[in-house]
């Protein structure tokens, strides 16, 4: 089974994310560069991760018209992106866009949007504050489904909204953060769940940061989330 734990490498400086994406190989299926390392080092720091052999999700959440996201896509895919993500809100001639500029960035390899449907910082009171009348879970599938059609891989979306996503299509990837492992603080995420739960749900891969990366060793840490999905049959 593929390893789902991808980890967030959610750090200031490139070397540091190197440092703990050596020592988790092995541990975890796959790693997460998000803004503040893309930000702060730039797109070399997705080619860089993606030296150590596992595929590499490259968090930009692109949100901007077809033409602008179409050419970051293909630019995050010739740094080696194996997943993209995209704002859904941005609608189905974004997300077609994002695809077709990472599919032509790609050189051939395996790659794919992943479409944001609603933030795990936000809930039903957000929600209305932002003019959307639709529950979370609804506002979640009615982004998903048409983030489907219009050529993603998969979604970002919370573990309580994963069953109703994998309805959609079983192929559909379901992409979970909001991950935090028994006993851990949930910080500023508000729909949250452990590994086990999301992966019983049905999530195909589960993002993993601080728990992980701010842990006294990050190597223990990582290994007792893969011991608790091998107690769970999930791994």
């Amino acid at each position: 089974m593929v390893n789902p734990i991808l980890v967030a490498l959610d750090v200031s400086d490139l070397a540091r994310a190197e440092r703990l994406a050596k020592s988790l190989d092995g541990y975890v299926g796959g790693f997460k560069v998000g803004l503040e390392l893309l930000m702060g080092e730039g797109p070399e720091s997705v080619s860089r991760i993606a030296e150590f052999g596992l595929p590499v999700f490259a968090d930009a959440k692109l949100h901007d018209i077809p033409n602008t996201t179409e050419r970051a896509a293909r630019r995050l895919a010739a740094r080696g992106a194996r997943w993209i993500t995209a704002h859904a809100t941005g609608g189905s001639r974004m997300i077609e866009a994002a695809a077709s500029g990472l599919t032509a960035g790609s050189e051939g390899r395996k790659v794919g949007v992943l479409a944001v449907t609603v933030l795990t910082s936000l809930d039903q009171t957000d929600l209305e504050t932002l003019g959307v009348s639709n529950s979370v879970r609804t506002q979640s599938v009615e982004l998903a489904r048409m983030a489907r059609r219009a050529g993603a891989e998969g979604v970002i979306c919370s573990p309580s909204e994963v069953v109703s996503v994998k309805a959609l299509s079983p192929e559909f990837l379901a992409v979970t953060p909001g991950i935090r492992p028994v006993g851990s603080a949930h910080g500023d995420q508000k729909r949250t769940s452990t590994p086990v739960e999301a992966l019983r749900a049905g999530a195909d891969f589960i993002v993993v940061g601080r728990a992980i990366t701010e842990a006294a060793d990050p190597v223990a840490s990582a290994s007792s989330i893969v011991e608790s999905l091998r107690a769970a049959a999930l791994l």
